[in-house]
């Protein structure tokens, strides 16, 4: 398995409705607004880096009031 965590930037005011949203894709345990550089964490556990990918490169991205993600990979 695959533990990958996704930084969120959200557009002002978005990131209640984001929460949910990044929340319901397959793949994705769990999501935290938090304070910071980012509004949100994701956590996702795939089989795959490539599942990584379409998660965060594809789902989250596609979602309209995602200004930026940042992806990292745990190692352990």
């Amino acid at each position: 398995m695959v533990t990958a965590f996704v930084m969120i930037k959200a557009n002002t005011g978005e990131a209640d409705r984001l929460k949910q949203n990044i929340a319901d894709i397959e793949g994705v345990e769990s999501a935290h607004i938090v304070a910071g550089d980012v509004d949100i964490i994701a956590k996702a556990r795939v089989e795959t880096p490539a599942a990584v990918k379409e998660i965060a490169a594809t789902r989250i991205q596609g979602i309209q009031g995602v200004e930026d993600t940042q992806t990292y990979i745990a190692m352990d």
